[in-house]
Parts: C-alpha cells; sequence; structure tokens
C-alpha cells in the first residue's frame, strides 16, 4: 500500500524555474514501504532513452534547496533527473518526523535507482546520483551496494558516521563518545515517557559574532531569503535528538574502496569539511576515481552557486566519460 503524501504542486523552490526543461512531481516506494516524493526534470525536445541522475541532500535541507538547482542544471544539459525527500522529511512519508538512518537513507538513493530504472524514457544502464553535504556519504554507500549505479558524484560531503562518532576534526575520543551515548540514550527515555521526539534544533536563530565561519555560512543559507524553506530541517527544528546513535555505531563507508564504478568527489579548499572528502577518496580504488578541490570555495558555495563555482561542466563531463552519457548527434 502507498502512503498518500500531501504535496504541493506550485513551484516553491528558492531556485529560479528554467525554461529549459519540464517539471512535475512523483513518489516512488523504498524497500521499507516509505513513499518518497520527488520533483523531476526532463530536457524540452528530447526523445529516446535518457541517462538519467538521482539527487538529494544536504543534510536537513529539501529538494527544494540544492539538490533541485542541482537536479534542474543536470536536466538542462540533457539528462533525465530527480531531486528527492529523504524518508521522514520534506514532502517525504515516514513515521516518526524528522529520523535520519544511515540503512534507510541509504536505501533512498537506491529506491531512486528504482524508481528511474523502471521509465520508460530512461536507459537503466545509465544511471548515476549525486549526493550533497551529508547526502554525499549516502551516495558513497550506496554505490557500494548497488551496481546499477554507474557513477557517483559527491558534493561537499560530510561523513555522517564519522562526524557524530567523533566530532567536528575527530576532536571526541572514547570517554567523550560514552557520555554522548548516555546523554542520547536518557533522551530515548524521556522520548518514550512523553510520547514525542524532541529536535535537536537548526540552525541558531541569531549568531553570536564570534561563531565559526561554517556557522555564518550556514545561517547565511538557511535562515536568509537565499535558502530559507518551510520545510527544511536546518531552517526550522532540526532533526530529532537521537538520529544520531545510529550514526555513532554504523560506519557509513566501509566498504567505499569495493567500489568498481566511477565516482567524482568535489570540496571546496576553504571548506570547514574538506577533510571528509580527502580522507574518503584515499579508501577509494581504480583510475576512475577523482577528488576535485575548488579553489577559494567554502562549504556553502558549493550548494547553491551563489559564487559561481558549482562546476556543473565537469559533472557533465564525468558522467559523459562514465558512460552514463553517450554521444549522440
Amino acid at each position: 500500500m502507498t502512503e498518500k503524501l500531501n504535496v504541493t504542486q506550485e513551484w516553491d523552490k528558492v531556485f529560479p524555474k528554467s525554461d529549459k526543461v519540464t517539471h512535475r512531481k512523483v513518489s516512488f516506494r523504498n524497500r521499507y514501504g516509505i513513499t518518497l516524493a520527488a520533483d523531476l526534470y526532463m530536457p524540452r525536445n528530447v526523445n529516446g532513452k535518457l541517462p538519467a541522475i538521482a539527487v538529494s541532500g544536504p543534510f536537513g535541507a529539501v529538494k527544494e534547496q540544492s539538490a533541485g538547482l542541482y537536479a534542474q542544471t543536470m536536466a538542462e544539459r540533457g539528462f533525465l533527473t530527480i531531486a528527492f525527500d529523504p524518508s521522514y522529511t520534506g514532502e517525504s512519508g515516514g513515521f516518526p518526523r524528522y529520523v535520519a538512518s544511515p540503512d534507510i537513507n541509504t536505501e533512498d538513493f537506491c529506491a531512486a535507482v528504482d524508481y528511474l530504472s523502471t521509465r520508460d524514457d530512461v536507459d537503466s544502464e545509465r544511471i548515476g546520483i549525486i549526493g550533497i553535504c551529508g547526502w554525499g556519504g549516502m551516495a558513497v554507500n550506496a554505490a557500494a551496494i548497488d551496481t546499477r549505479i554507474k557513477a557517483a558524484v559527491t558534493s561537499t560531503m560530510y561523513d555522517m558516521s564519522r562526524v557524530n562518532a567523533n566530532g567536528y576534526f575527530d576532536a571526541m575520543d572514547a570517554n567523550a563518545r560514552y557520555e554522548l551515548r548516555k546523554q542520547l540514550n536518557a533522551r530515548r527515555t524521556d522520548d518514550a515517557k512523553n510520547g514525542s521526539y524532541a529536535l535537536a534544533g537548526s540552525v541558531p536563530d541569531f549568531l553570536p559574532a564570534d561563531a565559526p565561519g561554517f556557522m555564518k555560512d550556514y545561517y547565511d543559507y538557511y535562515k536568509t531569503p537565499r535558502g530559507y524553506h518551510k520545510r527544511s530541517l536546518n531552517s526550522n527544528g532540526g532533526w530529532n535528538v537521537t538520529s544520531a546513535l545510529s550514526f555513532i555505531n554504523m560506519p557509513l563507508l566501509a566498504y567505499s574502496g569495493e567500489i568498481r564504478s566511477a565516482v567524482l568527489m568535489i570540496h571546496g579548499e576553504k571548506a570547514h569539511s574538506r577533510y571528509f572528502s580527502e580522507d574518503a577518496f584515499k579508501k577509494l580504488k581504480g583510475d576512475n576515481k577523482e577528488l576535485m578541490i575548488i579553489p577559494g570555495a567554502s562549504h556553502v558555495d558549493l550548494y547553491d552557486n551563489q559564487a559561481g563555482v558549482i562546476p556543473f561542466e565537469k559533472i557533465e563531463q564525468f558522467f559523459e566519460v562514465s558512460e552514463i552519457r553517450r554521444f549522440c548527434g
């Protein structure tokens, strides 16, 4: 049974609508029975089976933000694309709301491949994925398990397992991790008593002058008209507090060294999160893997291209070389 979703039909993205593509809402189920909402973008005036790309992220964002921009831009370049809301977020189904899971969220990418593979206008042998921020790690994990994914791109990737288990810059030791587990499990008890799930909170509404630069960048995107969206967790109440528990114990990138398909990892030179991509790239094997560092770019610069540094041409070329897209003409 497919869950009935409440989706808006009007254009409510944080980026302008392109006249080079068509757009409509679609939905599909993952293997846990959760129905996911997605925006489908298709280049105008095309025939035959198209190469396809599924996009999601950043962590705590919705498809009306960065993922939609990436999907629409790649559709302008000839791909059939979908940007989807992960389980429990945005317009997608699942209860309780605002839960993150390394397993279920990896499955969300695989379910998107299910959907694309069964479309008559998609070449099932030419399907790729793009994961932004925390969904970059999910994309790598999906590429490790799903051999139907012919190429994966990560943009400004977070390893959500690592940052939850070790803190930023691996500052936490085993004792600190134990104390965190105690706090999170005490929260579970309180949630069980209350019959509801406490939220961790989003980007603060007000930042002190001495706030880290990356927090100021997050604020500038999620809390201003530049990127604010009413359904975005990072713009509003945030994730369930206890979502962190599963990431602490389940390393996302355990089998990344076994990925045989092509992987392109993109990160900003000035990003606080750059080490996630650099270290993850070291685990990858084969000559079809590439790490691209964007000079001068921050983490958030790769969210919306306000700085003009998202390398869409490089992403298109990467998918072409990876045989996601074949030359036609």
